[in-house]
Parts: C-alpha cells; sequence; structure tokens
C-alpha cells in the first residue's frame, strides 16, 4: 500500500509538471501573423485598427516570453535571429499602440506624431522575451548587432517611422530567412526613403550613416578604391540590392554618396502621419 502511494505521488507530480511547462515556441508565428495580416499596409501600419483589435496583439506579444533563455539559446541562428526581430517590431507595435493617438505640445523638434515622442521608448520601457528583461535598444544593440554580426537586420527592424524599411506583412520565418532579408534590403532601396538618385550621387538612408561599419566586413569589396571602409560598403550594399540603374551607378567610379534627410513620422496611415 505505501508503494502504491509513492508510486501515485509520483504519477501525479510528473503529471502537474507536464501541465505546468510551457509548450513549444511556435516558430510560424501564428499569432503574431495574424496581427501584421490584419494590420499592416505596406509601407504603412493601421495603428487605429490595430488598437481597437489589440487583444491579438497583446496575445502575440505575451508569446515572445513562452520559451526560457536556455530554450532560446538552444536554437539554430536562424530561429534565435527571426525571433529576435519579430520580437523587436512586435514590442515595437505594441509601444506605439500603448500611446496612440500620440500626441506632443507644438513646441518639439520632433515630428508631432512620432516615435520619438514617446519617452524612453528605445532605452526605458522594458518587455519580456525569452525569459529575459529587454528594451529595444537591448534588443538591437546587445543582441541582434554583436552576436548575430547580420548587417541586413537594418532593414528587418522596423522604427514605426516614415523612413524606417517597411514592415513586411509576414512575419520573418527561421526557414526562409535569408531569402526574407534579402527581400527586405532591395524591398527598401526600391523606396524612396532608401535609396534616391541625383545625376553621379547615390543618396542613400542615414540608416547606413549611422550603422554604416555594420557593413564593412560583409560588403567592403574591391573595385571601389580610393574610398574609405564605409563608403566602399555602402557602395558594395547598394550594388548588391539596389535596384538596376543604382546598382550600375554603385559600381562606377564615378559614383558619390550622400545621406537623405530622415523622416521621424509614425508610419500611419491615417491624416495625421
Amino acid at each position: 500500500m505505501k508503494r502504491l502511494l509513492i508510486c501515485s505521488a509520483a504519477v501525479a507530480f510528473a503529471t502537474c509538471g507536464a501541465v505546468a511547462a510551457s509548450p513549444p515556441f511556435d516558430h510560424t508565428y501564428g499569432a503574431y501573423g495574424s496581427v501584421l495580416h490584419a494590420h499592416v499596409k505596406p509601407p504603412r501600419v493601421d495603428y487605429a485598427r490595430l488598437k481597437a483589435d489589440r487583444g491579438v496583439l497583446d496575445g502575440a506579444v505575451e508569446s515572445f516570453n513562452h520559451p526560457t533563455e536556455t530554450e532560446e539559446r538552444a536554437w539554430s541562428k536562424s530561429q534565435r535571429l527571426a525571433f529576435w526581430i519579430n520580437a523587436y517590431n512586435a514590442f515595437t507595435l505594441r509601444a506605439i499602440v500603448d500611446h496612440y493617438p500620440i500626441r506632443a505640445g507644438w513646441f518639439t523638434l520632433q515630428p508631432r506624431h512620432s516615435i520619438r515622442q514617446i519617452d524612453g521608448v528605445w532605452t526605458r520601457m522594458t518587455w519580456s522575451a525569452a525569459g529575459r528583461s529587454v528594451t529595444l535598444d537591448d534588443i538591437e544593440h546587445h543582441i541582434l548587432r554583436p552576436e548575430f554580426k547580420e548587417p541586413r537586420v537594418h532593414f528587418a527592424i522596423n522604427c514605426a517611422s516614415v523612413s524606417c524599411p517597411p514592415l513586411d506583412a509576414e512575419p520573418y520565418q527561421p526557414a526562409q530567412l535569408d531569402a526574407q532579408l534579402d527581400a527586405a534590403a532591395r524591398r527598401y532601396f526600391a523606396s524612396s526613403e532608401g535609396l534616391q538618385i541625383d545625376g553621379t550621387t547615390l543618396r542613400v538612408t542615414s540608416i547606413l550613416k549611422w550603422y554604416g561599419q555594420d557593413f564593412v566586413e560583409r560588403f567592403n569589396g574591391s573595385g571601389f578604391d580610393g574610398r574609405d571602409a564605409v563608403e566602399r560598403a555602402i557602395l558594395g550594399v547598394v550594388a548588391a540590392y539596389g535596384p538596376p540603374a543604382a546598382a550600375s551607378l554603385a559600381r562606377s567610379p564615378s559614383a558619390r554618396v550622400a545621406f537623405l534627410n530622415y523622416n521621424w513620422s509614425l508610419n500611419d496611415v491615417g491624416p495625421e502621419s
């Protein structure tokens, strides 16, 4: 009888443990994908509709904390990279919705309807992901950039602004990640916010001014003699992903590089964007 009780207790404990365990993380990003499909209208986002339907967004944001840190670190590189890109973009959407419609005083140097009006949005607002408490800056500067050294993430993460690389209406998926990052780069350089041609000058996004060093290792190719490493990398990435006319100019010795002004206005479909 005593042995039976012990066995029963052990079975009960194991069963309870199984019930309490978090489910495996869904790398198809079903909940987050539903948010994107319903509310992203490339290159804009319907924030008013998203706020009215925020329950789905809340569930998607919560799902990023289902895996533990140990589980997340055991995933493949593509699984981890897709996870953190999607987490960054989901948390940015939630930050906007939590403050939407964004209002600011008339005396401001920033656009009145801008993520930059949200105090501490990148540095102090915290989110739960893979058992960690992180800010958006933590994800970008302490995880994505140093751990993965994948410069194309700059075309994939979205800062909810007009000049940002547009948010895709599909989540980043581990199995298609490389192709998706290539597509994100081409999509951004095909837009006037990412790249413009002015005679022999390539006017490129200021993202390449701020983070040009991230592109040096991969895109600092030959054929751009007499230029510094960052400028060579900028020409290299435009040659790789720019539209045909821009790619051709980037390979020319006469090409010059200048940077576009960055429009921090909210990437909203609404009239105040």
